[in-house]
């Protein structure tokens, strides 16, 4: 049976993305975060549910984890030392597959005044690209979801593709649609691996979202 790790599984896309997980999938999940037999006391009967309290920057918390899991969900890519235990702590215990949940903007791929908004909403990204790129060079079977802005309604799982290497011009996309983005990788785990992709809402080329 697939067994998927999430971790940071407290995140606001792990709420989503945990019971489409268990209704979509015959998946065994681990769910991983700090203080996590607290947070998550609702899991803790669940048969296909084990929970794991763990810090992401302990290397050891997260080879015990990850250890005979054949998918990781990494909740945020904006970290460089989380990133790099995470890639450090899957090569010793041999796992490939990878998931990473992180921002736009990272390869200047914000196109027009979307673009330049969001320039100003971000600041500075220098961290942020360091941290992508330890994902990026990894030599994992990465997939590396650039997201758009994120906001929650419910039925919406609308999303679109961006390659890397074209504009983003999306001004948004719901948590609800990358929680489905992420069960269909989890579904076929051949799609988009070694990519950063972005990942936006048909028809919101704006110039900002619509929330702001």
């Amino acid at each position: 049976m697939l067994k998927v790790i999430l971790l940071g599984a407290t995140s606001n896309i792990s709420k989503y993305l945990l019971p489409m997980l268990l209704t979509e999938t015959n998946a065994e999940i681990t769910l991983f975060a700090r203080h996590a037999r607290q947070r998550l006391t609702q899991y803790q009967g669940n048969p296909r549910i084990t929970v794991v309290a763990g810090d992401w920057n302990n290397l050891n918390d997260l080879q015990g984890a990850i250890k005979g899991q054949d998918i990781v969900y990494l909740a945020t890519g904006h970290f460089i030392d989380a990133n790099k235990n995470v890639v450090a702590a899957m090569k010793q215990v041999h796992v490939q597959r990878l998931i990473v949940a992180g921002g736009l903007g990272i390869y200047d791929e914000v196109a027009g005044k979307f673009g330049q908004w969001n320039a100003r909403m971000m600041g500075d990204y220098t961290a942020i690209k360091k941290a992508a790129a330890v994902i990026d060079d990894s030599g994992l079977q990465y997939t590396f979801l650039r997201m758009s802005w994120l906001y929650n309604q419910d039925n919406n799982y609308q999303y679109e593709v961006i390659p890397q290497g074209q504009p983003m011009k999306g001004t948004q996309v719901t948590r609800q649609a990358v929680a489905k983005l992420i069960v269909d990788i989890v579904k076929n785990p051949s799609l988009y691996v070694a990519e950063s992709i972005g990942v936006v809402e048909p028809n919101t080329e704006w110039d900002k979202p619509s929330f702001y």
